[in-house]
């Protein structure tokens, strides 16, 4: 599983996938404390709901289209993000609770 892009071979955006058809990708993602997802690219515009947690942090490459370096945020069950395709990044659980979020992936 994962990419390839410039000679670095990179993950997938999330922990499990939960559903995949014509029109979504869903994956669940968790992270025990401290503990740091696959580096990943976001190839498709996405939506983050979080689920569970206390903090977190993306770790985005050079480049990134929507952040840069490293951004934290208290997590805030029930919230929804958008995000725009172009990042790519690793999260990063930073709290003491384990981290559950859900992405869904839009396909063009």
């Amino acid at each position: 599983m994962g990419e390839q892009t410039s000679a670095r071979v990179l993950g997938d955006v999330g922990s499990r996938l939960l559903l995949e058809n014509e029109r979504v990708r869903v994956w669940e993602l968790c992270l025990d404390p401290g503990e740091e997802s696959d580096l990943h690219e976001h190839t498709l515009d996405y939506v983050l709901i979080q689920v569970a947690g206390d903090r977190i942090a993306g770790v985005f490459e050079p480049g990134s289209a929507n952040h840069q370096g490293i951004v934290e945020a208290e997590v805030q069950p029930g919230s929804a993000m958008y995000l725009e395709r172009g990042n790519v990044a690793k999260a990063r659980n930073i709290g003491s609770q384990s981290f559950h979020e859900i992405v869904v992936e839009l396909k063009d």
